[in-house]
C-alpha cells in the first residue's frame, strides 16, 4: 500500500446476516461468469439469476407487463392500482435502469422486479423497467441508445399502454443502470421532469480515496471493476473516457463555456457509506452544481453498501424507496404548479 493510501475502512458493514450472505454470493457469481478472455458465461449466470413472470392480476397492489419498443428492445411496465378511486388521476412515469455493471441482469431479475413494483406502490407512478441489451456484447453506446429509444417510446404515449397520459416522466437508475440514465437525461434533458441516480457507476484512470479504502467491500473490487469498464468501453479506452469519467467530462464543459448543463433535469443522488463509488458520485453532483443545473440533492445513507436498495428488509432499502418518491412528487406537484 502506498504511504498515500487512506487504511481500508475499519470493521464491516453493519448488516443482517442473511444479507451479508446474499451479497458475498452475488459476489462470488458475478466473479464466476466472468471469462478471462472477455466474454461472460450466461449459462452458468442464468443458472443463479432468477427470473420472474409477468403479474396481469396485480400482486401488492401492481400488475405488470411486457412490451416490445423494438425487436431488440423490451420494457416491463408496472401499472399500480392505487390510481384514483375513478381510476382517472394521472400518475407520473418512472424509466428505470437496472444495474449490473453494464453486463448483468434483466428487467425480469426477481430483484429488479420486486424493486420496481416498491417504487410502483410507493410514488405511486408506473415504472418503465428498460431490458437493454448487454455488454460485453454490445459495447458503448447500445445500453445509452436502447435507453433513449425507450424513453421517446414513454413519451410518445408507450404505444397506447399508460393507463392516462403521465403527469410527468422521469428517469431513474441504479449502479451502471444509473450511469445510463445520466446519459439518457443528457440526451432529452427537456423532457425529463427529474433524474434519480441510485448509487451512480462512474469510473476514472486514477482511483480515488473510496475506492483504495473499500476495495474490499462488496462488489469493490479493483479487478472486477476493471473488466466490467473493459467490457463496456469502446476498444482501447480508458476509464476517463466521457461514458466512464462522467464527473471530469461536466467540468471539461463548464470549464469551456458550455451552457448545457443549465437545461439537465433536476437530479437526485443517492450515497452509500460502504459503497467504493462514493467519492465519484459526490464528485458528479458537484461537477453538475458547478455547471449550473438547476437543483442538485444528494442523499446519504452512510451505512449502505452497494446494491442495499436490492435487499427489502434494510431499513435504508425502505428509507430509499420514500426518498424516491418524495423526489418524484414534489418535481411532479412542481410541474403542476408551474404549467
Amino acid at each position: 500500500m502506498a504511504a498515500t493510501d487512506p487504511p481500508p475502512r475499519p470493521g464491516k458493514p453493519p448488516l443482517p446476516w442473511r444479507a451479508r450472505l446474499l451479497a458475498g454470493a452475488v459476489s462470488a457469481l458475478h466473479a464466476a461468469c466472468l471469462r478471462s478472455d472477455g466474454s461472460v458465461n450466461r449459462f452458468l449466470l442464468s443458472l443463479f439469476d432468477r427470473a420472474v413472470p409477468l403479474t396481469p392480476t396485480p400482486v401488492d397492489g401492481v400488475a405488470s407487463s411486457d412490451h416490445a419498443v423494438f425487436d431488440h428492445l423490451r420494457v416491463r411496465l408496472f401499472t399500480p392500482t392505487t390510481s384514483g378511486d375513478d381510476g382517472s388521476k394521472q400518475l407520473p412515469v418512472v424509466v428505470y435502469f437496472h444495474g449490473g455493471g453494464f453486463v448483468f441482469h434483466s428487467a425480469a431479475t426477481a430483484q429488479y422486479d420486486a424493486m420496481c413494483r416498491r417504487l410502483a406502490s410507493a410514488v405511486p407512478s408506473v415504472v418503465a423497467s428498460v431490458d437493454y441489451r448487454l455488454a460485453p456484447e454490445h459495447r458503448f453506446p447500445v445500453p445509452y441508445d436502447d435507453g433513449e429509444a425507450a424513453l421517446r417510446w414513454v413519451l410518445a404515449g408507450a404505444g397506447g399502454t399508460l393507463p392516462s397520459p403521465p403527469a410527468a416522466v422521469f428517469v431513474a437508475g441504479d449502479s451502471a443502470g444509473g450511469n445510463v440514465a445520466h446519459h439518457v437525461a443528457a440526451r432529452l434533458p427537456y423532457d425529463v421532469a427529474g433524474l434519480v441516480t441510485v448509487q451512480p457507476f462512474f469510473g476514472g484512470d486514477a482511483p480515488t480515496a473510496s475506492e483504495r479504502r473499500l476495495r474490499n467491500a462488496p462488489f469493490g473490487a479493483p479487478e472486477r471493476l476493471a473488466w466490467l469498464w473493459r467490457a463496456f468501453l469502446p476498444p482501447g479506452a480508458t476509464r476517463d473516457h466521457q461514458a466512464a469519467n462522467v464527473p471530469a467530462a461536466i467540468r471539461r464543459d463548464a470549464d469551456a463555456g458550455e451552457g448545457r448543463w443549465r437545461a439537465f433535469p433536476p437530479t437526485m443522488v443517492c450515497v452509500g457509506g460502504w459503497d467504493v463509488h462514493q467519492d465519484r458520485q459526490r464528485a458528479y453532483a458537484d461537477a453538475l452544481r458547478v455547471a449550473g443545473a438547476e437543483e442538485v440533492r444528494v442523499a446519504e445513507y452512510p451505512d449502505a453498501i452497494h446494491a442495499f436498495y436490492m435487499l427489502e428488509e434494510l431499513a435504508d432499502s425502505k428509507r430509499l424507496v420514500a426518498d424516491v418518491a418524495e423526489f418524484v412528487n414534489r418535481r411532479t406537484e412542481h410541474l403542476k404548479r408551474n404549467a
